[in-house]
């Protein structure tokens, strides 16, 4: 007995050993991929001697002798630090993951490979890159010089077993792809969704289920649409309508589309004169952040002054600062979810489907054969069948096929316009440059140092000439083309705003024959954009401070109806359910705060609700389509949802259920057992369901003890999509600005995730926990704490 014990205790003792010499060497190759901070490095193609300087967060600042040199000098700088990052970016647009990750991502590349990008950039790389080729190329040296200076190839490729591939201009213009992917539904779904549904229903019930807007909106132009009419039983009668068998439905949530908020004030508002942006970006979080925050320094003829000064938010893979402020003009984007792709009908005309119906005659089907590259197998051929409207994505059950046209497929969709609002003097010059941007279509945001602001849809918006109907798939005989892209003064905008204020938050921000040209692909309910424009629009002087503060605007306007519905439901009905809910939502105090039970009931309640509602209306859709139904994202439910239980018609009650007080309790039910199932109902906080999980991209593969490091501290998130700060576990802010041109000393910064993808950096997380708690943080970097020179390749000068 004892001679097995000390048997095992020396076992023990080498498996420890084993497992510290493991943990050493997996702690000296991590730390070989460490950016260099300090010292003098040589920049091969460096015309003058240059230094990145690093404060104390890791913000950069990058000073050189002119626009190449700095490109080369921030390539070198977001490869030291991003280049796994900016692998996964390129490789995500061009459908390369498989390489990578292996079968895991085989059908996700098969999904994007389908619309050729990389194909397509190679095509149309001068155009895309225009007579901005050289700084692209300095860019692209500098990225392969920050690789190769690193001792040891980054972490995440000995995870993975993998080597990292050089870095190409047309990388560059991938990574500005992988935007479009990001912001836009490349497959169209919504579209299909709700054509399908138009399809089987009548008009009047399709009606209510596309509503498109309500009285929560609040656009720039026209007026709030209104919440819906409800239609009499002589023109709706659920209860006459098929409906599907046995089963609770489909599931709904709140939408989480990658959106943002930016609002401007002009000169008029603020107490000197000054104008202001605010800008935060709502995407899917991760460790490291997606962006890189930087100031570039240099001196350009083509600049006020001579000089470039540019700070802000830099998205690793592309030399420029998207967001940020130039000392004369600021500027921000939000998404626009404008209607950017349209499905053609394809009618074949021959038994192999090789030809089929145009306008003038017969067409031929172009094949391609792209090659997915898959780790640890052999190469998976995906032949991409396309036609001039685009590549067919989905085949139909009478024969036909659908095509999928696309801007992102297009020429002149991407180039790197945008990089010029550097050189930008004031908000007329800034408009220019947006005008000719190609960027994936946004609401642009601006203010310039003289007080004046401005909102435009920054886009290369597709000309629909002939019958378009573009709610449908178009049909040969609808006539319907893309002619090209429409001149830049169609896009719409609004100049200096009487009452100095401007804002969009994913909603409709315009009316009439505006909106017809940008469409509708599902953009957000109002309640967000009309708290922003409430705001201020009711504080007659605004600052800094002020717009901060609207960022981190936490109240529940939205829902606080929903509350008193909540309460007064319990006290007329014998509902236990809604009754728990109730006297556990006392704490209720009107905000999404993390203390809070309230919060949390009220709103499982109404999602609970919306979504009988909502599966009421559909069910003749889904009775009709079986497995072919697909439940779309419908934001504006809210303007169905409320007059219905405000005058709960019994032709409009879903038939699942007797009545409109057994619908309520039902919701009560289901959420209560949910929440119950955890403990007590006062004590289901929001910051328990609303807890951050901001992690690397490789942590979800590995195992617990392992995955911690690679993420940023589970804390409980304040906040919810419906208000201005918009937080989830892993969506929200990927960043906050706030600045005025002129005076971006005094602006505000703040980032998720830090500026390093390495996690024994100093930055990795670093300025996270002022981003949580929304503490104001210096919109430029602070004082120097690493100084990197570097120098033209080439003897070193004598000392």
């Amino acid at each position: 007995m004892r001679k097995a014990v000390r048997i095992l205790s020396r076992l023990l003792i080498v498996l420890l050993l084993l497992g510290l010499v493991a943990a050493g060497v997996a702690w000296w190759l991590a730390r070989g991929s460490l950016a260099t901070l300090d010292g003098e490095l040589a920049l091969e193609g460096l015309a003058a001697p240059a230094t990145v300087t690093r404060d104390a967060l890791g913000l950069a600042t990058v000073e050189a002798a002119n626009e190449a040199d700095a490109a080369r000098a921030l390539g070198f700088l977001h490869a030291q630090e991003r280049y796994f990052e900016m692998d996964l970016l390129r490789r995500s647009a061009a459908g390369e993951l498989s390489a990578l990750f292996g079968p895991l991502a085989l059908e996700r590349d098969k999904e994007v490979r389908v619309h050729r990008l990389r194909a397509r950039v190679d095509d149309s790389l001068r155009q895309i890159a225009g007579d901005r080729l050289p700084v692209l190329e300095a860019y692209r040296d500098g990225v392969n010089a920050g690789l190769l200076a690193l001792e040891r190839k980054p972490w995440p490729y000995y995870l993975l077993q993998a080597e990292p591939e050089p870095w190409t201009v047309p990388d560059i213009a991938l990574v500005g792809y992988a935007m479009f992917f990001d912001l836009q539904d490349e497959t169209n779904s919504r579209e299909l969704a709700l054509w399908r549904i138009r399809e089987v229903v009548p008009a009047p019930l399709y009606d209510l289920i596309a509503t498109d807007g309500s009285e929560w909106d609040a656009p720039l132009v026209g007026a709030a649409r209104g919440n819906a009419v409800l239609p009499g039983p002589d023109v709706l009668d659920l209860r006459t309508l098929p409906m599907p068998g046995e089963g609770n439905g489909y599931d709904v949530s709140e939408p989480a589309a990658p959106g943002s908020n930016n609002f401007a004030v002009a000169g008029s508002r603020t107490a000197d004169g000054r104008a202001i942006v605010a800008n935060d970006m709502h995407l899917g979080l991760r460790a490291p952040n997606l962006w890189f925050r930087a100031r570039m320094k240099y001196p350009d003829a083509r600049a006020p002054g001579g000089q470039v000064d540019v700070s802000g938010f830099t998205l690793p893979g592309i030399p420029a600062v998207i967001v940020g402020s130039n000392t004369h003009v600021a500027w921000g984007f939000t998404n626009s979810y404008g209607d950017w792709l349209d499905f053609y009908r394809v009618e074949f005309t021959d038994a192999d489907r090789l030809k089929y119906r145009v306008p003038d005659g017969v067409a031929a089907l172009r094949v391609a054969s792209e090659w997915i590259q898959v780790k640890g197998g052999d190469p998976v051929e995906l032949k991409v069948r396309e036609t001039r409207w685009g590549p067919i994505t989905r085949e139909l059950d009478d024969g036909s096929a659908l095509a999928l046209r696309w801007t992102a497929q297009l020429p002149g969709s991407l180039n790197f316009g945008l990089a010029d609002l550097a050189w930008a003097g004031n908000l007329d010059q800034g408009l220019a440059v947006a005008d000719t941007a190609g960027i994936p279509a946004q609401n642009l945001m601006m203010a310039d140092r003289h007080g004046r602001i401005a909102w435009r849809l920054t886009a290369q918006m597709p000309e629909r000439a002939g019958a378009c109907a573009p709610q449908a798939p178009l049909r040969v005989a609808d006539a319907c083309r893309w002619a090209g892209w429409l001149p830049s003064t169609e896009n719409p905008s609004v100049v200096d705003p009487a009452d100095g204020v401007l804002w969009t938050a994913n909603a409709r921000v315009v009316d009439g024959e505006a909106l017809a040209l940008v469409g509708d692909a599902g953009y957000a309910n109002g309640a967000r954009a009309r708290q922003i424009r409430d705001f201020l629009r009711e504080k007659p002087v605004l600052s800094e401070q002020d717009l901060l503060a609207l960022q981190m605007d936490d109240r529940a306007l939205f829902l606080a109806r929903w509350h008193q519905l909540l309460l007064d439901e319990a006290a007329r009905s014998g509902s236990a359910d809604l009754q728990a809910i109730a006297a556990a939502s006392a704490d209720w105090n009107g905000r999404a705060s993390v203390d809070s039970a309230g919060y949390r009931l009220v709103r499982g309640w109404r999602l609970a609700v919306v979504e009988r509602i909502q599966n009421g209306l559909t069910a003749p859709a889904q009775a009709a389509l079986g497995e072919d139904f697909v439940m779309p994202d419908l934001p504006q439910m809210e303007a169905v949802a409320w007059p219905l239980l405000q005058s709960r018609p019994e032709h409009l009650l879903p038939r699942r259920f007797e009545s409109w007080e057994m619908l309520l309790a039902d919701a009560a039910r289901e959420l209560r057992g949910e929440l119950e199932a955890a403990g007590p109902l006062a004590e289901r906080r929001w910051g328990e369901r609303n807890t951050a999980r901001i992690c690397h991209p490789l942590a979800g593969a590995l195992p617990g003890l392992l995955r911690g490091p690679l993420c940023m501290p589970a804390e409980p998130l304040r906040g919810d999509g419906h208000m201005p700060l918009v937080q989830s576990p892993g969506f929200g802010a990927s960043q906050r600005m706030v600045v005025s041109p002129g005076r971006e000393a005094e602006g505000y910064g703040h980032m998720p995730g830090g500026q390093s993808g390495h996690p024994l950096s100093p930055f990795w997380g670093a300025g996270h926990a002022a981003w949580v708690r929304g503490e104001p943080t210096p919109f430029l970097p602070g004082e120097p704490a690493h100084r990197l020179a570097l120098r033209p390749a080439g003897p070193a000068p004598e000392m």
